[in-house]
C-alpha cells in the first residue's frame, strides 16, 4: 500500500462493488457526513441513503450511491455493508430522473391509499443516484 492510503470493501448482497486501496473516504452516516483517513480509530457506524465519496490514490474523487448499511473500520480497512450501491459513473440518469419524478407526484397527492414514508424513502434514493451520477442541478 502507499504511504497515505488504506483498503476498502464496498458489498451489497449481490455484489463485490469495490475493493481497493483509497486515499479519503465520505459516508453518509445517520447524523451526516463521516470522513475516513488512513489510522482512523476503529469504529462502526450505520449508513443512510446518500452519496459515498472517496478519492482513489491518483487523487480523483468518485462516488457511489448508496441506500443504507453500516460500515465498519478496523485496522486501516474500510468495510461498507450496504443494502444497495451503485457507481455514480454506471446510473441510469433517465430511470433516476423518473423515480424522482414519480416519487414527487406520490408526495404531492397526500392521499390516504399512497404510503408517504415510502415515497420520501423512494425521492431519497433518486436524489442520491442522480448526485452520485452528477445529474442533480440544485433541485
Amino acid at each position: 500500500m502507499a504511504d497515505n492510503t488504506f483498503m476498502v470493501e464496498i458489498v451489497t448482497p449481490e455484489q463485490i462493488l469495490l475493493k481497493d486501496e483509497i486515499q479519503f473516504l465520505v459516508v453518509p452516516e445517520l447524523n451526516g457526513e463521516l470522513g475516513v483517513l488512513k489510522n482512523h480509530a476503529p469504529m462502526i457506524a450505520a449508513l443512510d441513503i446518500g452519496v459515498l465519496r472517496y478519492t482513489d490514490p491518483e487523487g480523483k474523487v468518485k462516488k457511489i450511491a448508496l441506500s443504507g448499511g453500516f460500515m465498519e473500520v478496523i485496522y486501516n480497512e474500510v468495510r461498507v455493508l450496504a443494502e444497495t450501491a451503485e457507481q455514480g459513473s454506471e446510473i441510469d440518469i433517465l430511470r433516476a430522473k423518473a423515480a424522482k419524478e414519480r416519487a414527487e407526484k406520490r408526495l404531492q397527492l397526500q392521499d390516504e391509499n399512497i404510503n408517504s414514508g415510502r415515497a420520501e424513502m423512494a425521492m431519497r434514493r433518486a436524489m442520491a443516484r442522480l448526485k452520485a451520477a452528477d445529474a442533480l442541478v440544485n433541485d
